[in-house]
């Protein structure tokens, strides 16, 4: 596996590296052993498949507050995604910066999100399955977000017509406003 560090401190793509032959190739896609020697948290207890019917679907921007941060690695694994990360660290040199990378089953790339970042993708294919590792489990008192269009982030994204998000997920409140009232966003706030 190659590990790209990103621009955001802490978030990696990785990418496999396969061996090929006639009959296809075969490649590692996870290794404890690995992500631990880079200083990532290699205890994953749980897996998700996010299904989406419809091009054009947002799902974000998620995370797990204290005591239940979440590290996750995510692999679309059908279709493809425009995964995007935001660092909510306050104490981060990267804190409000966003990225963005295209996750295909075609180019096979994975993103790792350390704990205190939140998450959202949107769909750029019908059919399109996401594949979710995670290192803690989900604690619905813990799962909170960020408005998806908070114009203090502004995300670009990349398919602007169309969209499908759910109700939850426009309801969510701006990021300043949780920046401000104290509730708790991240390991280190």
């Amino acid at each position: 596996m190659k590990f790209i560090e990103t621009k955001l401190k802490g978030a990696y793509v990785i990418e496999i590296e396969p061996i090929s032959d006639n009959r296809g190739f075969f490649a590692r896609s996870w290794c404890q052993q690995e992500f631990s020697d880079r200083g990532l948290n290699p205890n994953l207890v749980q897996c998700n498949i996010s299904f989406n019917t419809n091009k054009g679907t947002l799902r974000g921007m998620h995370y797990q507050a204290k005591p239940h941060e979440e590290a996750k690695l995510v692999r679309c694994t059908r279709g493809s995604i425009y995964d995007v990360i935001i660092d909510i660290r306050p104490d981060s040199s990267t804190f409000k910066s966003w990225l963005s990378i295209e996750l295909s089953a075609e180019n096979r790339k994975a993103l790792y999100i350390p704990e205190g970042f939140a998450h959202g993708f949107q769909t750029l294919e019908n059919n399109t399955e996401v594949f979710y590792q995670m290192s803690d489990f989900y604690h619905p008192e813990s799962a909170k977000g960020i408005r998806w269009n908070d114009p203090t982030l502004a995300v670009d994204w990349l398919l602007r017509n169309d969209l499908i998000v759910s109700i939850k997920d426009q309801q969510y409140p701006l990021f300043e406003t949780i920046s401000t009232s104290g509730e708790q966003m991240s390991p280190n706030s």
